[in-house]
């Protein structure tokens, strides 16, 4: 009963187009009075514990360091020097596209960020070269989805703020996930454009490259020293979010010159802004998270899914449709704060680790940005596109299926994971 009146209160109240951080704390206040324990101080405690974390402090900074790039030029670099090297292949734009969102995804960790800045770029010049604009755009969105999955990611971040899991651990697991998404979008885009007419661009000569690479050097050496700084114990994931931010402050003031001292107020708004939706959310779902665990919802959870305890794969395959169904209703942030502490205990008691559920998790959330009616990057790349849902649909699904199918041989081969996670983490 408790679930259902947690469940149905949040959807009602979201159905009358209540923020979702609002609509938290009205289910959290009714599950209260269900339970007969209605209390504003605990209300209150939740919240404020909800946002007091170290670990939350890298959000700020990598939303910070998204913007900066936005800003100072980091982003025009980044696409020109994929063009440089794809541009004069049959479909290079669609190939420009697809590594422009892998290197993005390593800079900023923000998906509706990566398919926004990529989307006004590229969009406009792939329609220009002859290429279908819902392809295009379908493709842009596809690629967005890569940016929570490579690090940093912010909603790795919030995972493992609220399962215990480490972040460092969350980073490195996801880099050989993201590649692979990226080659299936490559793979799906050179089927799809075979028979296609665009316009191929002339090849760059070696000294044009060599240009391109120069200029976008110190872009791509971000990923690079964010990884290996991680992976050396240099700093701990909230470090690295600021040295992210200097980094993209100094490159973007001091190198590219592109990003001046009046621009800073601007930028410095726009990541308060997105950093107080976020952390709200993040507080919010804290006090959801504490009834969630009073009500006993994760013993009645482990009994209804008692009979797959033991049959790991099932599980997880289980609880991919569940993400995928509840990811076409709720954003990739309030699905993890909510989910997170429900599926934990089931994880833990069917032996899974936790990481690797964490990244299969968030692979599975991630499409949840890619499907109607909430959609978070669908709706962004259909605004910079001009485009309605419909026509985007008509060019995502070849994509998206692509994207399951990986988080579905993900599942299937744990390897492609735990792998490489021993490698980058040492151990």
């Amino acid at each position: 009963m408790s679930i259902a009146i947690f469940v149905g209160s949040l959807i009602a109240v979201m159905a009358l187009g209540v923020p979702i951080a609002f609509a938290l704390l009205v289910s959290s206040v009714g599950l209260m009075i269900y339970l007969d324990m209605f209390d504003s101080q605990i209300i209150a405690q939740n919240l404020v514990k909800g946002a007091d974390s170290f670990l939350l402090m890298a959000v700020p900074f990598f939303i910070l360091a998204g913007e900066l790039m936005n800003k100072g030029g980091i982003s025009t670099r980044i696409v020109n020097f994929a063009m440089a090297f794809f541009g004069h292949i049959r479909g290079g734009l669609g190939y420009v596209a697809i590594l422009a969102s892998v290197l993005f995804a390593g800079l900023s960790g923000s998906a509706v960020a990566d398919a926004a800045a990529l989307g006004a770029i590229l969009t406009p010049m792939m329609v220009k070269a002859g290429h279908d604009r819902n392809r295009s755009a379908g493709l842009i969105a596809a690629g967005g989805i890569i940016a929570p999955v490579i690090p940093p990611s912010i909603p790795m971040i919030i995972f493992g703020v609220s399962s215990g899991v480490s972040i460092t651990k969350l980073f490195m697991g996801g880099i050989v996930p993201g590649i692979l998404l990226g080659i299936g979008l490559m793979i799906t885009w050179w089927l799809a454009v075979r028979r296609d007419h665009a316009e191929v661009f002339p090849r760059k000569s070696a000294k044009e490259m060599w240009k391109a690479t120069r200029e976008a050097l110190w872009a791509l050496l971000l990923p690079v020293i964010i990884v290996g700084g991680l992976r050396g114990g240099v700093f701990t994931p909230t470090e690295a979010a600021v040295v992210a931010a200097f980094y993209a402050l100094f490159v973007g003031l001091v190198i590219y010159r592109e990003l001046k001292i009046k621009d800073l107020y601007d930028v410095l708004v726009a990541a308060a802004k997105t950093t107080n939706v976020v952390m709200f959310l993040v507080a919010a779902a804290m006090v959801s998270a504490w009834l969630i665990t009073v009500a006993n919802v994760p013993t009645t959870l482990m009994n209804i899914l008692q009979p797959l305890i033991e049959k790991q794969m099932l599980l997880l395959f289980a609880i991919l449709i569940l993400v995928l169904i509840i990811g076409t209703m709720l954003d990739l942030t309030p699905m993890i704060l909510i989910l997170t502490p429900v599926l934990m205990p089931v994880i833990k008691m069917s032996g899974i680790d936790p990481v690797y559920f964490g990244i299969v998790f968030i692979l599975a959330g991630c499409i949840g940005l890619l499907t109607p009616p909430v959609g978070t990057v669908l709706n962004v790349s259909c605004s910079v596109a001009k485009i309605n849902i419909e026509d985007i649909l008509k060019g995502i699904w070849p994509f998206l299926l692509v994207e399951v199918a990986v988080i579905v041989l993900v599942i299937l081969f744990p390897s492609i994971i735990t792998i490489p996670l021993q490698w980058f983490t040492g151990m």
